[in-house]
């Protein structure tokens, strides 16, 4: 028997995920074979990639906005962990304080130093290797610093009087030469094959030269010498690539039934602004018979202007005269991305970065599967 085909209502039914005043129902996915009696739900490449496109809404070096629609959130879900815990960034790690005679201790300098975000050639942090650290059944079988393995920075910096300050100045920044260390003061020495990778503007250097690290005062000094390695976010959050990498559902905002004068006005403010929209009621809409606009041409309407942008904070739902006028839900396959890069790669990067990974690690579990079958 040849299979059921649902109709495209339905199929639309299916993917709306129902926000109700109390309740979210029609939460479970059911495009898997068996759920729907008759029904060939078989996964199926072809149909996946008609069905599957990515929008871009945002596109900063920082910041990037963008869809995913057709994919099932378990998927949608693994883009998001792997962005934030799993690709490869570097990072301070270990702290050789030298001198450091400022009123912060050694340990939470080392702390702010190791949450400074850093940049550099991506080529070459991709060519770098991984820093095997000692562990305590093994002290000895750390890696040793090496130039494909460990990127040096130092924080040199002592604070003297400015002999040229204005009388009565009261900035300790103009009274005092270095009175506040910042990130722009940590320099990069290159060595061995680094410098084919990390030079001029690809050089490793903090992502915003503004970070305050420590302040100083006359005869204070801070002499530190800093080695990066790679590492995940899995590991420390400093080894992170994104500040934030978040998703949400697509809303969906449905008028049943016609929302007219101060009520549309009054429905418009139950949203953030520009989700809905205030016309007039045409003369042909009034003329239909059946459209709930007869004999209300020319007055206000309220109508979906853009979705995208609403919350979904139910508010309308606590009106009663908007009782069964409305109904919202959300696109069950439709992820809105947002991605927060810390700078050191573009916002965009990131996403394909995760994808790189994500195929890396299907390819690991088919070779696992091929060798259980042997």
């Amino acid at each position: 028997m040849a299979p059921l085909i649902p109709s495209q209502e339905e199929l639309e039914r299916r993917r709306i995920v129902g926000i109700n005043a109390e309740t979210v129902t029609n939460m479970s996915s059911t495009d898997f074979p068996g759920h729907w009696p008759g029904e060939d739900h078989a996964w199926d490449l072809n149909k996946f990639r008609d069905g599957f496109q990515v929008e871009f809404h945002r596109n900063d070096r920082f910041e990037a906005a963008f869809s995913l629609i057709g994919l099932d959130a378990a998927i949608a879900n693994a883009f998001r962990r792997i962005m934030m815990a799993e690709i490869p960034t570097l990072a301070i790690e270990y702290v050789f304080v030298h001198n450091n005679t400022s009123v912060i201790q050694d340990e939470v300098l080392a702390a702010r130093l190791g949450l400074i975000p850093l940049k550099g050639s991506v080529e070459g942090i991709n060519w770098m290797r991984w820093f095997k650290k000692p562990t305590e059944d093994d002290p000895e079988g750390g890696s040793s610093p090496a130039d494909y393995n460990t990127i040096v920075l130092h924080l040199s910096v002592e604070c003297t009087k400015n002999p040229n300050a204005a009388p009565g100045e009261q900035d300790p920044r103009k009274l005092y030469h270095n009175a506040h260390v910042y990130a722009r003061d940590i320099a990069f020495n290159a060595v061995g094959r680094q410098e084919q990778y990390f030079v001029d503007d690809e050089a490793i250097q903090p992502v915003n030269p503004d970070i305050l690290v420590a302040k100083l005062r006359p005869d204070q000094k801070i002499e530190i010498e800093m080695h990066c390695i790679k590492g995940i976010g899995a590991d420390h959050a400093k080894f992170s690539p994104v500040a934030t990498a978040s998703y949400r559902l697509m809303p969906d905002i449905k008028i049943l039934r016609p929302i007219l004068g101060d009520d549309a006005k009054k429905f418009a403010k139950c949203f953030p602004k520009g989700v809905i929209g205030l016309e007039k009621v045409t003369s042909q809409e009034a003329a239909q018979k059946g459209s709930g606009y007869e004999g209300h041409a020319g007055d206000i309407k309220a109508v979906v202007r853009d979705a995208f942008n609403d919350t979904v904070s139910r508010e309308c739902l606590r009106h009663e005269e908007f009782e069964g006028k409305v109904k919202l839900g959300r696109i069950r396959d439709h992820f809105i991305f947002n991605v927060e890069s810390t700078g050191q790669f573009e916002s965009d990067v990131l996403f394909l970065e995760s994808v790189k990974l994500l195929k890396l690690k299907c390819a690991r579990w088919k070779r696992g599967l091929t060798d259980l079958m042997r």
